[in-house]
């Protein structure tokens, strides 16, 4: 959905370039409200409300006022500097809707990894997917009210992550905060990937 080649109008403007981006993390950790948060269109939301069916199935320590849960993706949309369109897509949290990862992630330039430190252990399986097939991805630790932030270092290693994955606090609930975590990310997946913006013409 990106290349190093932006399109332009019958008018010779250039068109905006579209990026499918992958937000992705743990059950809870708020995947759902930064696609909200930043979507300049109704967010497309999949969620059901959580039952009794659940437990047992779904760990919902330290998220237990947790109602509903994303049963398929959550989708926005958002334009970012008048050169790019971004397609955002959240994925479900939970292990059993894992198997749609893969439709997906498919296509995407690259993945925000949602972290929470109250269940640090929970974005593993993220990191895992996005490491295995090659997707650049940053980890973006979601600053819950009242919860004690630790040092972005010790949350490098304890994730296990190398040098070259940036890490970085936000809040999903504020549109700055988001908006910097995506341009984040697009700078470092276009570096990854060897892609250059066109250069702005005068």
């Amino acid at each position: 959905m990106v290349s190093g080649l932006s399109s332009r109008g019958a008018d010779g403007r250039r068109l905006p370039t579209a990026v499918k981006i992958v937000i992705a993390g743990g059950f809870g950790v708020g995947k759902t409200t930064m696609v909200g948060t930043v979507s300049e269109t109704r967010p497309l939301r999949t969620e059901e409300v959580l039952t009794d069916e659940s437990v047992g199935v779904d760990d919902v320590s330290g998220v237990e006022r947790k109602k509903t849960t994303t049963v398929a993706m959550d989708f926005g949309r958002i334009t970012m500097r008048d050169e790019y369109v971004l397609y955002l897509f959240g994925t479900p949290g939970q292990e059993r809707f894992w198997f749609m990862w893969d439709e997906v992630a498919l296509g995407a330039l690259g993945a925000v990894v949602l972290a929470d430190t109250r269940r640090l252990a929970d974005c593993f399986p993220s990191v895992d997917y996005f490491e295995r097939r090659g997707t650049p991805f940053i980890v973006a630790v979601n600053c819950f009210e009242g919860e004690q932030a630790f040092d972005l270092a010790e949350i490098q290693t304890a994730l296990n992550l190398g040098p070259n994955v940036p890490v970085m606090l936000c809040d999903a609930r504020s549109l700055e905060s988001c908006k910097k975590v995506l341009i984040d990310l697009i700078l470092h997946a276009m570096k990854v990937r060897g892609l250059a913006p066109e250069p702005q013409q005068a």
